[in-house]
């Protein structure tokens, strides 16, 4: 039964009606459906991260929620991945509370007490990756759509935590090689490297999720939790030890000459791109 539908905005914007909703919100039952809404490719800016991290944390503190499913408003991509504009000619201090909040987010998602599945219609590079490695499962769409953690082709690379992540998904070699490699897979080479969990046509990833969410639900409460937790937090503990640390490398090797560089390059490589679409 449809309960309520909340968004979330940005933290700083959050009195003026005019700002569009980050993160929407969708209640059923015992469970509820969180939608990515940052136009046009949901790319992680510091406010669209403090909007999950919040909506999480609601949800989190409703008795009647038990799980949530991970989405997004544009069926043609999952999220972008970080948004290269915060890393890009930043100001220092913007740039240390973005990767605040990204750590904030991470660690909010993926030690979360709800059971959590990703819905995955598109495309999910990067940090949209991260985000469906934080749930517990991850339902994908056949065909076009890639995921996968792509920042060496940027020049820049993966924190620890994001690789520990993706190595506690996908174990060691996979790892090594779609990190060093810079890859993007499929739906299907994603479910046999254990990244995706069920890869089915686009129009089946919702109600797939929904079962996938409602099997995790079915473990009696405080088993699953506290399973989830023995799994977990040791490898979110390590962040929590390092949170400064890993927040000034970051900062550090963001606004490095050869880093800034390379984001300027792919930046001019979207403009022209954008350029030649818009020509057509």
């Amino acid at each position: 039964m449809l309960r309520c539908l909340p968004t979330f905005r940005a933290r700083a914007a959050r009195a003026m009606s005019t700002t569009p909703s980050l993160v929407q919100i969708e209640k059923k039952d015992n469970y509820a459906i969180v939608r990515l809404s940052r136009a046009p490719v949901n790319s992680l800016n510091m406010e669209l991260l403090q909007a999950i991290d919040e909506a999480v944390q609601s949800l989190e503190q409703d008795k009647n929620i038990k799980g949530m499913i991970l989405s997004s408003t544009n069926p043609k991509i999952f999220s972008a991945g970080l948004d290269i504009t915060e890393m890009y000619q930043p100001k220092t201090k913007r740039l240390r509370e973005f990767w605040r909040a990204f750590q904030n987010t991470y660690l909010r998602l993926y030690t979360t007490p709800l059971a959590t599945v990703a819905a995955i219609e598109g495309h999910s590079p990067a940090g949209g990756c991260l985000l469906a490695m934080c749930c517990d499962s991850r339902v994908m769409s056949l065909g076009g759509p890639l995921i996968g953690l792509n920042e060496t082709k940027l020049g820049i690379v993966a924190p620890f935590w994001m690789r520990d992540v993706m190595v506690n998904t996908i174990g060691h070699r996979e790892t090594e090689k779609m990190l060093g490699l810079g890859l993007q897979v499929n739906a299907l080479r994603g479910k046999e490297i254990g990244l995706i969990d069920e890869a089915v046509p686009v129009e089946q990833v919702h109600s797939v999720a929904e079962k996938l969410l409602l099997e995790w639900l079915s473990i009696p409460s405080s088993a699953r939790k506290l399973t989830k937790a023995m799994m977990r937090d040791e490898t979110a503990q390590k962040l929590r030890s390092r949170l400064d640390e890993d927040r000034s490398n970051f900062v550090d090797f963001c606004e490095t000459d050869k880093v800034q560089s390379a984001l300027a390059g792919y930046l001019a490589a979207l403009k022209k791109k954008a350029e030649a679409k818009a020509a057509k």
